[in-house]
C-alpha cells in the first residue's frame, strides 16, 4: 500500500489556458484522455511527473459550469470583455480557489499575459494568500518577449515572482515545473509494499462510507452525519481478519465552505483517487436510490486505470421497494452503466441495518486473490488457440493477424504478453474478445486483465 500521490491544482478565471496547461502537463492533446468504451469523458485530473517526482494535476475549471450570476452583468465600456468576464466569474473562481486550498499540495494560479491583470485574478489571490500551500503564478500566453517582460505586473498579486509561460508551445513550462518540483512532497514510486491489504471505501458524499466503516470494524471510528462531507481527511483503520492484516481506508468526504455548492461531487472524485492509489481493492459505494451517476463512473474509471480490484456495494438497499426480481434487474443495470468493467461483483447492502455487510471483507479478499492468480503457459495457449479458432482476428490490407503464442507475465493485475506478427493490427474489440474468452475459463472476478502484444523476433522463426 503506497503513500498518496501529491496534488497540483490549476486555478484561474476562464479562458486563461488552464486546460491547455493541463494537457501539456499530463501529456494529452485534449482533456478527454480516457479511450475505454463506456467511461465518463469530461476529465478533470491526470498524472504527471517532473524531476523524478510524480503528482496528480487537477484542472479546477472542470469543477463547475460557468455561472451568469442570475443574469447580472457588469460592463465598464463597450468592448471591455475583461470587465464583463470578471464580474460574471468571480464567485465561481473563488469557489475553485477554496476547493483547491482544501485539496492541493501545490497550487498554480494561471493568469492571462495577453489581456493582463484582472479583478478576478486579485479576488482569487486574496483567497490563496490565506493558505500555507505553496502557490505559483503562471503568466500564460507569454509567447513574445514583450509579454514576458509585461508579466512583472502580476507581482501586484502578492504571490511571489510571476513565471511567464506558453502552455500551447511549452515555453517556460519546464521552468515552472522546476519550481513546483522543489516543494512537492516526495512520492516514493518504488516504495516497498506493505503486508497489509489496503481496502478503500470510495464513492460520492453521503453515500454511507463512514457508516459502513464503523460497522466493519465494530467501533465508532469516524464521524457519521447526514450532512454530506463530514469527513475531512482519509482515515486508516488497521484490523486483522482471520490472520490477514487489513487497512481500511475511509475516503475523505467534502467539507462545505461558505456557499460552495456546485462542483462538490466532482471534487469528491479526487478524494477517492487518493485512496484508490493507496489501496489494493476499492469498495465502490453506490446510492441505491440514485443508481450509478457520472461521478460513480469517474471513480470506477480511475479504478480501472490504476488496475485495482473493485467490489461494487449498492448501499441503502433497505430503502428500496423490491420484489423477487428487483436485485437481479438492478445488478444488470449497474453492470450496464459500468460496462467497461462488467467483471465486478455487485452486493446489495445496508450500512445502517448491517444487511449483508458480513459478505464484504470475504469478497474483497477473494478479489485480491484473483489479482494474484496465475495461468500456466500451456493452459493459456490452449485458450488462445480456441479463441482464434472460434473467431479469426481482423485482417489489414489483406494481411491477417496471427497469434503465435502467449504467456502470463505479471500479476496485480493479471498481465498477459501475446506474440503476434503485427501488434498494430490489434483492435480494441478483439482484445476485449480475448479477455472475455479468458474469463470463461478463469473469471478473475473483480480485477482487470492487462494485455501486451509483441512482435515475434526473427530468431524465433
Amino acid at each position: 500500500m503506497k503513500a498518496r500521490k501529491p496534488v497540483v491544482a490549476l486555478v484561474g478565471r476562464p479562458n486563461v489556458g488552464k486546460s491547455t496547461l493541463f494537457n501539456k502537463l499530463t501529456g494529452t492533446r485534449t482533456a478527454i484522455v480516457e479511450d475505454v468504451a463506456g467511461t465518463t469523458r469530461d476529465r478533470i485530473y491526470g498524472d504527471s511527473d517532473w524531476n523524478g517526482k510524480g503528482f496528480i494535476v487537477v484542472d479546477t475549471g472542470g469543477l463547475e459550469a460557468p455561472s451568469m450570476m442570475g443574469g447580472r452583468r457588469t460592463r465598464q465600456h463597450k468592448g471591455d470583455k475583461l470587465a464583463e468576464n470578471s464580474a460574471d466569474f468571480v464567485p465561481q473562481i473563488q469557489n475553485q480557489a477554496r476547493l483547491a486550498l482544501d485539496e492541493a499540495d501545490v497550487i498554480i494560479l494561471v493568469v492571462d499575459g495577453m489581456s493582463g491583470h484582472s479583478m478576478a485574478d486579485t479576488e482569487v489571490a486574496d483567497i490563496l494568500r490565506t493558505s500555507n500551500v505553496p502557490i505559483f503564478v503562471a503568466v500564460n500566453k507569454a509567447e513574445s518577449q514583450k509579454r514576458q517582460l509585461d508579466a512583472v505586473e502580476f507581482w501586484s498579486l502578492g504571490l511571489g515572482e510571476p513565471i511567464p509561460i506558453s502552455a500551447y508551445h511549452g515555453d517556460g513550462v519546464g521552468d515552472l515545473l522546476d519550481e513546483v518540483a522543489k516543494v512537492l512532497p516526495p512520492y516514493p514510486i518504488d516504495e516497498p509494499e506493505s503486508d497489509s491489504l489496503g481496502i478503500a471505501l470510495v464513492g460520492r458524499p453521503n453515500v454511507g462510507k463512514s457508516s459502513l466503516l464503523n460497522n466493519l470494524v465494530g467501533i465508532e471510528r469516524s464521524i457519521v452525519s447526514d450532512i454530506p462531507g463530514t469527513t475531512r481527511d482519509p482515515i486508516d483503520t488497521e484490523i486483522t481478519y482471520h490472520g490477514q492484516q487489513l487497512t481500511l481506508i475511509d475516503t475523505a468526504g467534502i467539507r462545505r465552505r461558505g456557499s460552495i455548492e456546485r462542483g462538490i461531487e466532482k471534487y469528491s472524485v479526487l478524494r477517492s483517487m487518493r485512496s484508490i492509489d493507496r489501496a489494493d481493492v476499492a469498495l465502490l459505494l453506490i446510492d441505491a436510490a440514485e443508481g450509478v451517476t457520472a461521478q460513480d463512473q469517474h471513480v470506477a474509471g480511475y479504478v480501472l486505470e490504476r488496475r485495482k480490484g473493485v467490489v461494487v456495494l449498492v448501499n441503502k438497499w433497505d430503502l428500496v421497494e423490491k420484489d423477487s426480481f428487483t436485485m437481479v434487474q438492478y445488478a444488470a443495470e449497474v453492470r450496464d452503466q459500468l460496462k467497461f468493467m462488467d467483471y465486478v461483483p455487485v452486493h446489495f447492502i445496508s450500512a445502517l441495518t448491517k444487511q449483508r455487510i458480513h459478505q464484504i471483507i470475504p469478497e474483497a479478499l477473494e478479489v485480491s486473490k484473483n489479482r494474484l492468480h496465475k495461468i500456466g503457459t500451456s493452459a493459456f495457449n490452449n485458450i488462445l488457440r480456441d479463441a482464434y479458432d472460434r473467431i479469426s482476428p481482423p485482417s489489414k490490407n489483406g494481411r491477417p493477424l496471427r497469434l503465435y503464442y502467449g504467456t502470463q507475465t505479471g500479476t496485480k493485475p493479471p498481465t498477459f504478453t501475446i506474440f503476434v506478427n503485427n501488434p498494430d493490427m490489434i483492435h480494441f474489440s478483439y482484445e476485449r474478445y480475448l479477455e472475455n474468452r479468458i474469463r470463461e475459463y478463469y473469471p478473475f472476478t473483480g480485477t482487470p486483465i492487462r494485455f501486451f502484444f509483441r512482435p515475434r523476433s526473427s530468431e524465433e522463426g
